[in-house]
């Protein structure tokens, strides 16, 4: 069974860019959680989108806004605070804006909150 080695160095580095405080301050919050966590599998908890595959491209605003319940501009400022925190990734298309998980930088968190802390 392979190993997966990782190089903890890069992370504290990571760590310092992406600012521990501001990603804690998105953290506390329920519903911003519950973003994260539709993210992860958005096939499960979002309609369809006619842009293509949700995992690859996000998902739109208006889907997350309708899922969380809240009003279109607490969610994008919700969003744009997981997004500042680098937890999430953004991309535009004409009009529309699409959201999904910095897997990357939510991997480092996890390795940087099990040995860094």
């Amino acid at each position: 069974m392979a190993s997966l080695c990782i190089d903890i160095s890069r992370f504290n580095d990571i760590i310092i860019v992406m600012n521990p405080i501001l990603i804690f301050k998105a953290l506390a919050n329920e519903t911003r959680l519950n973003i994260l966590d539709w993210l992860k599998e958005p096939e499960k908890h979002f309609p369809t989108q006619e842009g293509g595959e949700s995992k690859k491209i996000g998902v739109c605003v208006s889907h997350i806004q309708e899922k969380a319940g809240l009003s279109q501009s607490t969610v994008s400022q919700y969003l744009l605070l997981l997004q500042r925190a680098g937890l999430l990734q953004a991309n535009r298309y004409g009009q529309w804006t699409y959201y999904k998980r910095n897997e990357e930088a939510i991997q480092e968190l996890a390795v940087y909150m099990k040995n860094g802390l």
